[in-house]
C-alpha cells in the first residue's frame, strides 16, 4: 500500500473470539476480495493491534475518491457473500472514517 489515493477509507472493529478465525478467513478470502472490484477502489490492507481500549482490527482501504466507500457499488459488494450474514452480527465497536488527502496534492 503506497498511500497515493485520494481518498483512506478507515474500519475498525472487533469480532466476538468465538468467531475470530472465521472472521479472519472470510474477510482475507471474501470480503476484500469483493471489495477491491468496486471501481475507485485501488487497495486494501488489514491490521491489528493487542492494545487495549482500542478496536483490535483496522482496514485500510485506498480510493479514488471520497464518493467510492459511501457509494451504492461499495454498499452493494459490503453486503455480497458470508460477511453480512455470518460476520458482521457478531462485530462491535464499528467505526468506519472517509479521510481526504490534503497533501501533497
Amino acid at each position: 500500500m503506497a498511500i497515493n489515493a485520494k481518498c483512506l477509507y478507515v474500519v475498525m472493529m472487533d469480532v466476538e473470539p468465538e468467531k475470530e478465525a472465521e472472521f479472519n478467513e472470510i474477510y482475507d478470502k471474501e470480503h476484500i476480495p469483493i471489495l477491491l472490484k468496486v471501481p475507485g477502489v485501488l487497495s486494501a490492507a488489514r491490521y491489528k493491534t493487542s492494545e487495549e481500549g482500542v478496536p483490535r482490527y483496522l482496514a485500510i482501504y485506498e480510493c479514488e475518491s471520497p464518493d467510492v466507500p459511501t457509494g451504492e457499488a461499495f454498499r452493494q459488494a459490503s453486503d455480497t457473500g458470508e460477511w453480512a450474514p455470518k460476520i458482521r452480527p457478531f462485530t462491535r465497536n464499528r467505526s468506519r472514517i472517509v479521510y481526504t488527502r490534503i497533501t501533497p496534492q
